[in-house]
């Protein structure tokens, strides 16, 4: 079997980096920016909304300029969050700015759920690195189970329909709470609300689709192990 705890570690140690600047980026930087603009330099609510989304807009937009195919999901965030931000300077409504964010939610969360009823759930391409770990062994589990195990496609659709479902659910809530407070309250509160439903999906998503798609790959590599042990046993 091959092991690869090192690689593993250092692979581990990148994500968490990448996770904690994602945020810093995305949630920390607009945050920030959009209190800093309106209360420090007197800019217009509509004004500190537009300007403290740059940071993000250039980020995604940088991700589908890198990606030599072009990726759906970021180009679909990255379509919805200019056309939220010409609307809303056009409009001056700074609550169109904040349904924006909603809007892009609603999106990303419609699109995952019909790309599990057309049978190719679009999470599948995040979850895999994590489940096979760059183990070739957990590489050709993957494929086998793929292939032959009902349960496990069933358990990849899950994943896929439970993060949907959460980015739906999460544009309800945050398109009810910005008609119902403050634009200063909503620009935390949204967030709060999104880091809320993310921890959700986190554990339902584990319960319902990676843990037992962790089990059954984790079983059939040591399946495919005594296999090949009990088959060099009869040849010796």
């Amino acid at each position: 079997m091959t092991t690869n705890t090192g690689k593993d570690t250092g692979q581990q140690r990148r994500g968490k980096r990448r996770t904690f600047v994602s945020l810093f980026l995305d949630v920390g930087v607009p945050i920030g920016s959009y209190y800093l603009l309106k209360g420090v330099f007197g800019m217009s609510a509509v004004a500190a909304l537009g300007w403290s989304t740059v940071v993000p807009v250039l980020r995604t937009a940088w991700g589908v300029l890198k990606q030599r195919d072009v990726n759906a999901l970021p180009l679909l965030i990255l379509l919805a969050n200019l056309v939220g931000l010409l609307l809303g300077f056009e409009t001056g409504d700074a609550r169109l700015l904040l349904v924006k964010d909603s809007a892009v939610a609603s999106l990303v969360g419609f699109v995952m759920l019909g790309s599990v009823l057309v049978g190719r759930p679009m999470m599948t391409g995040f979850l895999k690195p994590w489940l096979v770990k760059g183990d070739a062994d957990r590489e050709a589990a993957w494929v086998r189970l793929r292939r032959e195990s009902r349960a496990f496609r069933r358990a990849e659709r899950l994943f896929t329909g439970v993060w949907g479902a959460a980015f739906v659910g999460e544009c309800a809530l945050r398109i009810v709470g910005v008609y119902s407070f403050s634009v200063d309250t909503m620009v935390w509160l949204g967030t709060v609300v999104m880091i809320v439903t993310m921890l959700v999906a986190f554990v339902v998503s584990g319960a319902l689709g990676a843990g037992p798609m962790t089990h059954m790959i984790g079983a059939n590599v040591r399946e495919a192990e005594g296999n090949s042990s009990l088959a060099g046993s009869t040849h010796g």
